[in-house]
């Protein structure tokens, strides 16, 4: 039996892959630390696979991500925000994006990729990024910086894993008003200007996000590999 994964923090993008995954029928496993976040998941779609974890706790994470078994697909969705002037950034905030945003990804990449070379059958990885990693954004000093080294991560997963035939890519979204979303988007004095510089006019669905992760893990992609996608409504067009 083969496995799909992906990791499901929050509720939005990984909480809407994992039940498009689950419909197009993948075995889902979603992480999650919140057991609120994935009772009412598993409410919702009772085929999925529920695991509650800190992936912050490197040694449960080990343990709880190698117990799964063989992985096909992996979506690396988990991140945490914590937004603040450039003066203001303290050390913990610095401290607790990176092992979240940057060093759990490699952790449970390796961890996948390890069981998809074991079996020679190739995979897809998927790294949810952010627009905030191709251009500068008050506020957004260690979150831009987190989500510019995922970029970065995933073009050297490419040149290391593209031998054994497991594929790896970015999505990289505009603002989503998903919980995280709102955390800095929420007031219309800061949303509105941006979405004057998205030509599409507005922020971007999570349905639409999770169409572009689904197309990257499928099949429809064969050859598509290091790619860091902006589902951004046009931003980048006009911001550079």
């Amino acid at each position: 039996m083969t496995f799909n994964f992906m990791i499901c923090q929050r509720n939005g993008i990984g909480r809407g892959t994992a039940k498009m995954l689950a419909k197009c029928g993948a075995e889902v496993f979603a992480l999650s630390r919140t057991q609120a976040d994935l009772d009412s998941l598993k409410q919702e779609v009772p085929s999925i696979n529920t695991i509650c974890v800190d992936l912050g706790d490197q040694e449960k994470t080990q343990s709880l991500v190698e117990a799964i078994g063989p992985i096909d697909l992996l979506v690396n969705n988990a991140a945490i925000a914590s937004l603040s002037p450039f003066l203001e950034v303290t050390a913990k905030s610095f401290t607790d994006m990176m092992d979240i945003n940057v060093r759990a990804v490699i952790q449970v990449s390796q961890i996948a990729a390890r069981t998809m070379i074991a079996r020679g059958c190739g995979g897809s990885i998927v790294n949810v990024s952010s627009q905030a990693s191709l251009l500068g954004l008050t506020g957004h000093t260690v979150y831009s910086a987190t989500k510019a080294a995922v970029d970065s991560l995933t073009k050297t997963m490419v040149m290391e894993l593209g031998p054994h035939k497991i594929r790896v890519n970015s999505v990289n979204p505009t603002v989503v008003l998903t919980d995280m979303g709102k955390v800095g988007w929420s007031d219309p004095k800061r949303a509105d200007p941006m979405k004057a510089r998205i030509p599409l006019g507005r922020f971007a669905e999570v349905d639409e996000v999770v169409s572009a992760i689904v197309f990257m893990l499928s099949d429809h992609s064969a050859m598509v590999n290091g790619t860091v996608l902006p589902i951004d409504g046009g931003f980048l067009a006009v911001g550079l």
